[in-house]
């Protein structure tokens, strides 16, 4: 899915979870890792350096630990594209002690449930958000994204450029909320505003 560390997927908002593993399934993806909890903390500067360059720096904590570092995000053919560089670390305690005494400072913390599915050079996860339900596809190039889209029934044009941290932003404005982080703890009895940000399920025929 990589290609000389440049990231190239796209989201989309699904209505029905279970519908879209039953398409996974008779796709022929296999799944490739099961139902996972991620942590994920996101780090800044004191001054938001990383945020005003559209520069991320992760750690995220499932089934292993990896540090990750993207850069800013491109749109090609319909799709986003940016740098990625991502590895493995041992012990997570260690890595956030490390950043921080670089200089960063957890500025989000986010959390989801992510399935992995594989099929060929196509990489497929269904993300379960404190505020919705997204399938992402990564691919080695626009056209194997687009394919499967269309194979799995889902409507192109309500595709998703944005990240969950922006989309998440734009909730907070909507909804005027405090707090920073994407948790489900924090988003218990809230509903979802996704659809006043145009945000539409792909699953469904209409988006009306």
């Amino acid at each position: 899915m990589r290609n000389d560390n440049i990231e190239l997927e796209v989201k989309f908002l699904i209505s029905n979870l279970i519908t879209m593993k039953k398409r996974l399934e008779e796709s022929e993806a296999s799944l490739s890792r099961p139902r996972t909890f991620e942590l994920n903390l996101r780090f800044d500067t004191s001054n938001s350096d990383l945020r005003r360059e559209s520069k991320i720096l992760r750690l995220r904590q499932d089934n292993q630990n990896s540090l990750t570092y993207k850069g800013p995000t491109n749109v090609r053919d319909g799709i986003q594209q940016r740098t990625e560089i991502e590895f493995s670390v041992s012990d997570f305690e260690r890595a956030q002690r490390f950043l921080e005494a670089l200089g960063y400072q957890v500025c989000m913390v986010y959390e989801k449930y992510r399935t992995n599915y594989a099929r060929d050079s196509i990489t497929i996860s269904l993300d379960e958000m404190p505020f919705g339900d997204f399938i992402e596809i990564e691919g080695p190039n626009p056209e194997s994204i687009n394919n499967v889209a269309i194979e799995l029934g889902l409507n192109w044009e309500t595709r998703i450029n944005s990240s969950y941290a922006e989309i998440f932003e734009r909730v907070r404005q909507i909804l005027g909320l405090t707090f920073r982080d994407l948790t489900f703890v924090n988003f218990s009895g809230i509903q979802s505003p996704l659809a006043q940000l145009t945000i539409y399920p792909a699953d469904q025929t209409s988006s009306a």
